[in-house]
């Protein structure tokens, strides 16, 4: 079985996240992705997704121009292929659009598989649980406390018991957390703007906050010695994952004792074969794989169905907003529950028609 077609579609869904629009910023109306569509010679599909939003056209570039020309004509195998294909195209940089293209199309290979072998992905993998729970990661609302509370709580009311923040101010974090059941587990993901003085400020003053975890605190998100010297403070628990460049990024970051929580991008890192050795990794240290996944096509089903291998107390990020159309039947997020489907494979099923009239560029390589 070989790859005989890649097709990539840049997509875009109208979406609400429920910003008051005399509040401070600009309200989001689009979120964008990039999907990949691979086949085999023998009508396999399978589907997958590359980071990211803004990146979207650089990622697609790559994938295009480099990755899929590679390919085209190589046998279906996630992992020989994948690999090979790392090595080949190493001299483009060991992350970034590169690997982000690769990543889809790894993704888009394991959905091969698991349809070929006729079960659930999550099957595949081994032990698993057939339903898991989402948490949301609410957009930004630019720090206005008034606003970020209004909305941890409309989020709580839809029974929701882990919510992350997307707020760079004590302020905006702490009207969320007096506004929250003190058992609601609550996040705050920064996004790397801080120096190691300021981070270390930062996570002192969020000390007996009953915060959950800060998330990648430090810039550049690399440096992995200052984001140890801050979980060091023992002030509050540490996450971060998404940047990290692939198995050995992420082998640094648990030999230094930087984290807490591991939150590898399946979409970024190598898709779900990487994924899957980051976990395995991470059991011989004292850290626990919580999948970053902000995304909402194939990648959200694969971060679905890895997390339905892991611990019960492991739950699936969602990126938090009303999508006008749903482009397949999991973007709905008024409950918290989410119950997977047993059909073989990712359990993607986009609704084309609603695909065909948001792509906003795609290309086709291959027969």
């Amino acid at each position: 079985m070989h790859i005989r077609q890649i097709e990539g579609m840049r997509v875009a869904i109208a979406c609400d996240t429920g910003k008051d629009p005399s509040a401070p910023g600009n309200p989001w109306s689009r979120m964008e992705t990039l999907l990949v569509k691979v086949t085999t010679d023998d009508g396999m599909v399978g589907w997958g997704e590359a980071f990211g939003h803004k990146l979207n056209p650089v990622t697609m570039t790559a994938l295009s121009q480099l990755v899929a020309p590679a390919l085209i004509g190589k046998p279906a195998d996630a992992a020989a292929t994948l690999l090979q294909a790392q090595q080949d195209l190493h001299g483009f940089g060991r992350t970034g659009p590169v690997l982000y293209a690769l990543s889809a199309i790894d993704i888009a290979l394991w959905d091969i598989a698991a349809q070929r072998a006729g079960q659930p992905l999550r099957a595949l993998m081994g032990n698993h649980r057939n339903v898991i729970e989402r948490y949301a990661s609410l957009v930004s609302y630019d720090n206005h406390p008034a606003e970020v509370a209004r909305h941890a709580c409309r989020v709580h009311a839809m029974g929701y018991r882990k919510i992350k923040l997307h707020e760079t101010t004590l302020p905006a974090f702490l009207a969320a957390r007096e506004a929250l059941p003190p058992e609601v587990d609550l996040m705050l993901d920064v996004n790397c703007p801080w120096s190691l003085a300021e981070a270390g400020e930062v996570a002192r003053q969020l000390k007996g906050r009953n915060i959950a975890w800060l998330e990648e605190p430090i810039w550049p998100p690399e440096d992995v010695d200052s984001l140890a010297r801050v979980r060091a403070l023992g002030d509050v628990p540490i996450a971060a994952g998404e940047n990290v460049m692939g198995l050995e990024g992420f082998r640094r970051l648990f030999e230094a004792g930087a984290i807490d929580y591991a939150q590898p991008s399946v979409t970024k890192i190598g898709g779900i074969t990487a994924m899957r050795e980051v976990i395995a990794l991470s059991r011989q240290f004292p850290v626990k794989v919580m999948p970053h996944c902000f995304y909402y096509g194939p990648g959200l089903m694969a971060t679905a169905q890895i997390v339905a291998t892991l611990p019960a107390d492991i739950h699936l990020e969602v990126p938090f907003v009303h999508f006008e159309q749903r482009l397949h039947p999991y973007l709905d997020f008024s409950t918290p529950e989410m119950r997977l489907p047993d059909i073989p494979g990712l359990g993607f099923a986009p609704d084309l028609a609603l695909l065909a009239t948001n792509t906003v560029d795609s290309f086709r390589l291959g027969q």
